[in-house]
């Protein structure tokens, strides 16, 4: 009767201990994060779902050499690497997580020599003791252990298996990290060789209107020699010649910075870049559709990052609270003891066991829990406002890249006519020059202009297709 009413207390002290712990957790003040977005991007209603993210980045470039160096960075690119090495990293927490809440088993084995002193209780008793009729106790006392052993967190409260959850989350949100930093990677390779295209077709402007400078030059002198010009519009001239082709070393330096940077993001030294600038000028816009603005919330990989880093941490408060309730330990051990090798197996002389249970919960100086809980709480929030943030940020860059696509397009329609106009300016300038019915310094400044505005129409070009590759991935695409 009296260990029925030993374990009835003991019943009666956890099931206090539990009433009072889940009284005595804070209060705590949740946030739900707000998905909603608009309807269509801008001011214009479009209910067109077909979206380019859904394109693989494959087939949304065309040019070769182009995939062939994104290829090579999606193999070699230290950066992604490094990423790969970090979701690694996360899977493995997973199953540490997963092994806190299965029971711990292990063996051990053990050999020892016990000396006791003989004017003690123990040596007294064991000086006394005969092991079999005759035989009385080792002295020194030889020990021998072969065991096994478990000890098990009862995880009742979901605490370890919420932990092993949030892991999963995270591991899930790293990949959605890693999807990500392919789409930077892809836009950013893109943007840098369509860059050294500009400046391909920059070079080759600049070539010819050197070439075209030399000329006049050669005019200018002549015409210094029959008096009809003076030493002060050679010398312009001369000049203007000099200034291009300064220029040209600078485009050059610009070349070779672009093709490192495009050898960096593939992880290898530097080299020559292979491709094809000509018609650069003439290269069909890459087709963009950007869908409805939902979409953003399934196609973008930061998103759905986002989007699992406020599960983890909703996972990480349920973790935090069980620690509040008592816990429930079990520990079991079996195996054999003996002072002399022959009798170790020896069953059940030798045979031990035993198996306990503790129940465990924090009452008093619980600071440490509390405030491990309020923390988890207060990372669940920052989640919430980082997934706002970041469905946001991805409707701004959408709405951004659409309006600047429709302004480059009138930009480079207005600036073709414009080069046209110089060029045909040049001409007559040049003309009327060698009838001296121009002053020299309408040519020159006539060349400048031209120069300056065929500079300007292959620099739209390029803003025109970095700003489809960039709504690209704006809208999500970009990864496989």
């Amino acid at each position: 009767m009296s260990n029925r009413r030993k374990i009835y207390r003991y019943i009666g002290i956890a099931g206090l201990s539990l009433i009072y712990a889940a009284c005595r957790i804070p209060p705590l003040a949740e946030s739900t994060a707000n998905k909603n977005v608009p309807t269509a991007f801008g001011t214009d209603s479009i209910t067109d779902t077909t979206n380019t993210a859904k394109v693989v980045w494959r087939d949304f470039f065309q040019d070769q050499y182009l995939k062939n160096l994104i290829d090579t960075a999606l193999k070699n690119n230290q950066e992604l690497n490094i990423t790969m090495q970090e979701i690694e990293m996360s899977r493995n927490e997973i199953k540490a997580r997963k092994g806190e809440y299965l029971p711990f088993v292990g063996v051990k084995a053990g050999a020892g020599l016990d000396k006791v002193a003989r004017y003690t209780s123990r040596g007294a008793s064991e000086a006394t003791t005969e092991i079999k009729p005759g035989k009385e106790m080792p002295d020194p006392l030889p020990d021998y252990l072969v065991a096994a052993y478990a000890t098990w967190e009862v995880d009742v409260w979901h605490k370890l298996r919420n932990a092993k959850k949030a892991a999963v989350s995270r591991y899930l949100a790293s990949v959605e990290g890693r999807n990500f930093m392919v789409t930077h990677l892809i836009t950013e390779i893109a943007d840098s060789y369509y860059e050294l295209l500009a400046l391909d077709n920059q070079l080759s402007i600049v070539k010819q209107n050197i070439a075209i400078q030399q000329n006049a030059l050669k005019i200018v002198r002549l015409q210094k020699e029959a008096a009809r010009v003076t030493e002060l519009a050679v010398r312009r001239f001369e000049a203007q010649v000099l200034s291009t082709q300064s220029l040209q070393y600078d485009i050059q330096q610009q070349i070779v910075e672009t093709q490192n940077r495009i050898n960096f993001l593939l992880g290898r030294y530097p080299q020559p870049i292979a491709r094809s600038s000509e018609g650069f000028e003439k290269l069909p816009p890459l087709a963009v559709q950007a869908g409805l603005p939902s979409q953003l919330l399934i196609n973008r990989p930061d998103i759905r990052q986002a989007e699992l880093n406020i599960a983890a941490a909703k996972l990480d408060v349920k973790s935090a609270k069980a620690r509040f309730y008592p816990s429930l330990d079990i520990s079991a051990s079996i195996g054999y003891q003996a002072f002399n090798p022959s009798f170790l197996l020896n069953t059940p002389e030798s045979l031990l066991y035993s198996i306990g249970g503790d129940i465990m919960a924090p009452l008093v100086n619980r600071n440490a829990i509390k405030a491990e809980y309020v923390n988890a709480n207060a990372k669940q929030i920052q989640a919430v406002y980082d997934y706002e943030r970041t469905v946001l940020n991805a409707y701004i860059e959408v709405a951004n890249q659409l309006s600047k696509m429709d302004n480059l397009e009138k930009s480079y329609t207005l600036k073709s006519k414009q080069v046209q106009a110089l060029a045909q300016s040049v001409n007559i300038s040049n003309d009327l020059f060698k009838s001296t019915r121009a002053d020299y310094m309408e040519v020159l400044l006539t060349q400048r202009d031209a120069l300056e505005a065929k500079f300007e129409l292959i620099e739209t070009k390029k803003q025109q297709i970095n700003a489809r590759i960039n709504i690209y991935q704006a809208l999500g695409g970009g990864w496989e």
